[in-house]
């Protein structure tokens, strides 16, 4: 009696055929393009994402954090009546009087750059050196405002953009290049005419005899034709990535579109290590961490909010804020 042995009749595993993978249709230059047309929709949903992440870890965070926040900013206004009123007394010296201007000017920046707060006309009114520092150092051609995220909470969009007009000259002539990089790329994308012609030559529902088919063309040029309207290349490139083999004369203009969306690329995953480390990031830390790191600067605000509370009660008398300025002076610190 011959036993069926399936060690020893099977064939061995690298003895079975293998099927070839199947490549994937169209010319090398319609696959790159497809590849990356593919790579710029996975970083986009990335984005969104991380977005969406941040904005939920961001709401937890200011939800525990924002009330001591709220307390010091409430303080560190406070400060400004007794410091303004003593700028009007013949008491002080007048280097006690740059002094005390120093720490109207260093408390609203505090304001501006910690919290977002808006402390600008204080800042014009005390600090005019610096608007005219700012604007030598300003370049001949002004670099473009970055665009501000709108989702952030008001208070880190305003010290976003007190960033911005603290950024030196070196900064805004890179940000120059790369907003004419960025133009530029645009430009070649920006023929939507060309595109759309290229796209209606495959998909037109005339070239289609099949009714089920001819119905499908129609919804796609329906498509087509929106995102012309509405000028979306973006949902154009993906309608050109899902097409068939094109004309090899089209490889040219593939070429560049893949060019171009590398860069998309690039400006991507730049804006993906912005989100995760940059100074409004909310991935440094999670779990247990980031409420140990919570609870430790609540208790620095509180402290904070303490502190300026009796620096203010002693700014109230001349003699207080002298001694409030020597002290300062001592430990060479310009404001509280």
């Amino acid at each position: 009696m011959n036993l069926h042995n399936p060690a020893t009749d099977l064939p061995a595993a690298n003895a079975l055929p293998v099927s070839a993978p199947r490549e994937a249709p169209g010319t090398p230059a319609q696959q790159a393009f497809r590849a990356a047309v593919e790579q710029v929709e996975g970083l986009r949903q990335r984005l969104r994402e991380v977005r969406q992440e941040q904005a939920e870890a961001r709401r937890r965070y200011w939800q525990q954090v924002g009330p001591a926040a709220a307390t010091v900013v409430e303080a560190r206004r406070a400060l400004f009546g007794p410091l303004e009123e003593a700028l009007l007394l013949d008491y002080f010296s007048r280097l006690e009087h740059r002094q005390i201007q120093e720490v109207i000017v260093g408390n609203a920046r505090a304001l501006q750059d910690r919290f977002g707060e808006d402390a600008e006309d204080i800042l014009r009114k005390y600090a005019p050196r610096r608007r005219v520092e700012e604007a030598e150092d300003a370049p001949a051609s002004e670099a473009p405002t970055p665009t501000i995220d709108p989702n952030l909470p008001p208070h880190e969009q305003a010290a976003a953009h007190a960033r911005t007009r603290r950024k030196s000259k070196a900064q805004k002539a890179e940000e120059a290049a790369a907003q004419q990089a960025r133009e530029e790329q645009q430009r070649l994308l920006s023929n939507t005419k060309t595109l759309y012609r290229q796209l209606a030559r495959l998909h037109h529902p005339d070239l289609a005899r099949d009714p089920a088919a001819q119905q499908q063309k129609t919804a796609l040029m329906q498509r087509i034709t929106e995102a012309y309207e509405t000028n979306d290349l973006y949902t154009l490139l993906q309608l050109l990535s899902e097409a068939g083999p094109a004309e090899a004369t089209d490889d040219d203009v593939l070429a560049r579109y893949t060019q171009a969306l590398h860069q998309q690329t690039t400006e991507l995953k730049q804006q993906l290590n912005a989100l995760k480390f940059g100074e409004n990031g909310f991935f440094g830390s999670t779990g247990k961490k980031r409420e140990q790191e919570i609870r430790q600067l609540k208790r620095h605000l509180r402290a904070e909010a303490e502190y300026l509370a009796h620096v203010r009660q002693r700014m109230l008398e001349p003699d207080g804020l002298r001694e409030v300025l020597r002290q300062l002076a001592a430990e060479g610190h310009e404001t509280v």
